[in-house]
């Protein structure tokens, strides 16, 4: 199965998105890149990490990188399959860094407009649930799905799981 061109993959917490992510990436029988956005804040995430990385094996090689995605992407993305998990961390990781976010959503979405190149996002759908009761809560909630939304309109394809199962929502015809 391979998907031409790139992919969104949504989904809530614990869905299945990124092992239907990484299952459509190792199906391509591409070279594997896998871009990390989140960083080991404490120690249950450091083992968080270290699991996840155990789990991908050595066909996969990985840059963490919480900030500057469009720059590893513009630097690393190749004639592979290059997976980004996941854009709700990385917009986490700009929030916190007081980052223009409408600005850098649009500058990735900009740079993913009809690219051939195979590259898999994965992104939490977070808009689906209990309106956050903090006013930082919701504009993280509003930010993802404006993030999610321009993500989507630029690519190829979209699909959403849950439970492990996915829709394919936009493109997603495999070969």
């Amino acid at each position: 199965m391979i998907i031409r061109g790139t992919t969104v993959v949504l989904g809530g917490a614990r869905s299945g998105k990124s092992s239907f992510a990484e299952h459509l990436a190792r199906r391509s029988g591409l070279p594997r890149l896998y871009i990390a956005t989140a960083t080991a804040g404490d120690e249950e995430m450091q083992q968080r990490i270290t699991r996840h990385r155990a789990e991908r094996g050595p066909e996969w090689r990985t840059i963490e990188e919480p900030l500057a995605l469009l720059d590893v992407l513009s630097r690393e993305t190749s004639d592979g399959v290059t997976l980004v998990d996941c854009l709700t961390l990385w917009l986490s990781n700009m929030m916190e860094a007081q980052s223009d976010v409408a600005l850098e959503s649009r500058r990735l979405a900009d740079w993913l407009r009809g690219r051939e190149h195979r590259i898999i996002l994965v992104s939490n759908e977070v808009g689906m649930g209990l309106v956050p009761d903090t006013p930082l809560g919701r504009k993280f909630r509003d930010a993802q799905g404006r993030l999610n939304q321009v993500v989507a309109a630029a690519v190829n394809n979209v699909a959403f799981v849950a439970a492990g199962l996915p829709i394919w929502l936009k493109g997603g015809s495999p070969d």
